[in-house]
């Protein structure tokens, strides 16, 4: 395993060398062409940074390009490019072919996506990629995490996605996720949280330990990400001038108003809003916006759907919609409530999500998508 001090380092480096062209940078343990760049990677963060800007510049001058491949002796190499593809080719001959990378809203990004090995957070994955991005499915669920990471990978013909399994209640496995994705991508560009769990209950019914699992996960989750994430964007930006780096929160409209035997869930929601609202007000200096988006009811994703687990089938057991005898009750209970008529779609969420990725001024918002069943205030 390569030395985590690589967080501290390759983030960096990834935005010394952040012309138009380089994009992502890869940590491995060696390859067969030899190195443009050797520094010590045993000297102090800041001296290795410091060592790899100054080879750069020396290597443009006399070559009149960019360094491809830098040795961190001690650490690793250090293969850097536009593409993943590249950084196969960088490996393998010591150059790489120049490309034109077809434009999308996130070509050029990197993203982490926690949840995102299925349902809604799979479906943002899928749209991240379809748009030109990098993104680290990171999830619990190993076995799918894989299998997906997999099919795009196969439907693309790259390897800009990889999966990382996370527990998000877990601190140290986050610090991982950020680790592993730094070793594979260089870094990244926007932290989406959005793994959380969801168990309807009332106060009658809710169970202490069911309680304190959901705000550890949707809760103490989200500031576990923010933390771990804030470093690394911190010193991107440190070494990018104009380079804004994004945590976003997948919240809720629970996290905008209460819900009736579901204080658990909501509470953990409006929770999120505030942390927020706060590490906007701490980060916003770093160039580091953090915002939360909150959806409306997915209906057609896991969470609501499944015969066994799904929301529907909570609520119709709790009794939280009056009357109601069946599944479908419940589902039209729900969609008569949104001047739309219809529940929460991936893409509705993805053009929020670019939306706070794309613009530079705003930082601490909850912004509903909703169908207009909430709006601001």
């Amino acid at each position: 395993m390569v030395d985590k001090k690589i967080t501290e380092i390759l983030p960096a480096i990834r935005m010394v060398l952040s012309g138009d062209k380089v994009k992502v940078a890869r940590i491995v343990g060696a390859g067969k062409a030899a190195p443009h760049i050797e520094v010590d990677g045993n000297l102090s963060p800041e001296e290795v940074i410091l060592a790899v800007n100054e080879g750069v510049e020396k290597y443009k001058a006399e070559n009149g390009d960019f360094p491809g491949l830098i040795l961190l002796k001690g650490l690793g190499l250090a293969a850097i490019a536009q593409t993943s593809e590249q950084l196969d080719e960088l490996l393998e001959t010591g150059n790489c072919t120049e490309v034109d990378v077809k434009p999308g809203r996130a070509t050029g990004k990197t993203a982490i996506i926690t949840g995102g090995a299925q349902g809604f957070g799979g479906g943002l994955v899928e749209c991240f990629i379809n748009d030109g991005g990098n993104v680290v499915i990171a999830d619990i669920n190993q076995e799918k995490g894989e299998e997906f990471a997999a099919q795009l990978n196969q439907a693309t013909s790259s390897k800009r996605a990889c999966f990382v399994k996370v527990d998000v209640s877990d601190y140290s496995s986050v610090e991982n996720l950020v680790y592993e994705t730094i070793c594979q991508f260089g870094g990244f560009d926007v932290f989406i949280s959005n793994a959380g769990i969801l168990r309807a209950g009332g106060l009658d019914e809710m169970d202490p330990k069911t309680f304190e699992l959901m705000t550890k996960v949707n809760y103490a989750g989200y500031f576990y990400c923010a933390k771990a994430a804030s470093k690394v964007l911190k010193l991107q930006t440190a070494y990018k001038e104009g380079y804004f780096g994004d945590i976003i929160q997948i919240n809720s409209k629970s996290g905008l108003k209460g819900s009736n035997k579901n204080f658990a869930y909501a509470g953990g929601k409006f929770g999120g809003i505030g942390l927020t609202q706060s590490f906007a007000l701490e980060l916003m200096p770093s160039r580091v916006k953090v915002n939360s988006i909150c959806p409306g009811n997915f209906f057609d994703g896991p969470l609501w759907s499944d015969p066994k687990t799904g929301l529907f089938i909570q609520y119709l057991k709790a009794g939280k919609v009056k009357g109601a005898k069946t599944i479908e009750d419940v589902k039209s209970f729900y969609e008569a409530q949104v001047p739309a008529r219809r529940g929460c779609r991936v893409i509705d969420v993805m053009r929020a999500v670019y939306y706070v990725m794309e613009q530079e001024y705003e930082t601490g918002q909850a912004i509903p998508v909703t169908g207009g069943q909430e709006m601001l205030k």
